[in-house]
């Protein structure tokens, strides 16, 4: 396979806009001037910002399956359907079984950022790539991704900081292969805001450094995908789906929290992540079925129009 082949498609990893290197310069002055980004004000502010900024990320899976023209009416309603149900089955976990949603949590969200790293041939590399983000984070600060994950389901989950800290190494070690490879085909850019995030994500505190990722970094290359495929909306009308959509996952949440408070830890953190856990497990499951949709509807189409009968001269 020569180098050519291997270069990720641009939109498909390298996607880095100008908003990023000002968000991260900005957190980087804060840090040398000792601003507490650690603090409960921002600590809540970023959790604003990577809920504000990346749900709507997710919320264009059903206009993009309405668009892919690979199911009817009846099967879109069913995909609807799937979307919600596993999205409450992901509030039930955390209500019932919390360090069960935080491990399909951390696994789910691993695999999805995994897919930042097309220049990664292997599945299992990729997986690596997308847990490092994770990693990083409890490198810099074990105490506080530990204390984050028992606040989101119980005091076992300390044991899973630890395991994440100890693999973490590894994972840095496939993400530096990862970056070294998008340089050398050609996506500078991408290779070097991801050199300097996870820099941040290893010296910034864990919802800052997530925020900068999640915000700036992961969620406009989804943007991108799916603005060049739903290029026919309006602005207006775009903007109006993702904050639409956002703000509906975000008042149902509210809506169960009210049914049900002391199923949750009352800190708004922890319930922004587990907020976002829940929207992402169908997100994941949705894009990749139809992904595999949209390959076999185009595979069949592209059949038809080679079986076609060729009319004979004249």
């Amino acid at each position: 396979m020569d180098r050519s082949s291997r270069r990720a498609p641009k939109g498909r990893g390298d996607v880095v806009f100008p908003a990023y290197w000002v968000a991260a310069s900005a957190l980087t002055l804060a840090t040398l001037l000792h601003v507490p980004l650690g603090g409960p004000a921002a600590v809540a502010v970023a959790a604003i910002v990577f809920l504000g900024g990346g749900l709507p990320h997710g919320a264009y899976d059903i206009a993009l399956l309405r668009r892919a023209g690979a199911l009817g009416p009846s099967g879109v309603g069913l995909a609807v359907a799937g979307y919600v149900t596993i999205a409450v089955l992901m509030v039930v976990l955390w209500m019932t079984l919390p360090l069960v949603a935080l491990v399909l949590f951390l696994a789910v969200a691993s695999v999805h950022f995994g897919e930042d790293w097309q220049m990664l041939e292997e599945p299992l590399l990729r997986f690596a790539a997308g847990a490092a983000v994770i990693g990083a984070a409890t490198i810099g600060h074990p105490a506080a991704v530990s204390a984050l994950f028992v606040t989101m389901s119980d005091p076992r989950a300390m044991v899973i900081a630890q395991i994440i800290t100890a693999a973490a190494p590894v994972a840095l070690l496939v993400t530096a292969v990862g970056i070294a490879t998008a340089w050398r085909d050609g996506s500078r850019s991408w290779a070097a805001a991801m050199a300097v995030c996870f820099g941040l994500l290893v010296v910034l505190p864990p919802v800052a450094g997530f925020a900068l990722f999640f915000v700036f970094l992961h969620s406009p290359r989804h943007l991108a995908q799916t603005r060049g495929v739903l290029r026919d909306m309006t602005i207006a009308r775009w903007l109006g789906t993702g904050a639409s959509l956002s703000c509906l996952a975000i008042l149902g949440w509210l809506g169960v929290r009210a049914v049900a408070p002391s199923r949750f830890d009352p800190t708004a953190v922890a319930q922004a992540f587990q907020l976002l856990a829940s929207v992402a497990v169908p997100h994941l499951v949705l894009s990749r079925w139809l992904g595999r949709r949209v390959t076999a509807a185009a595979s069949t189409d592209n059949l038809r129009t080679t079986a076609r009968p060729v009319a004979p001269p004249g």
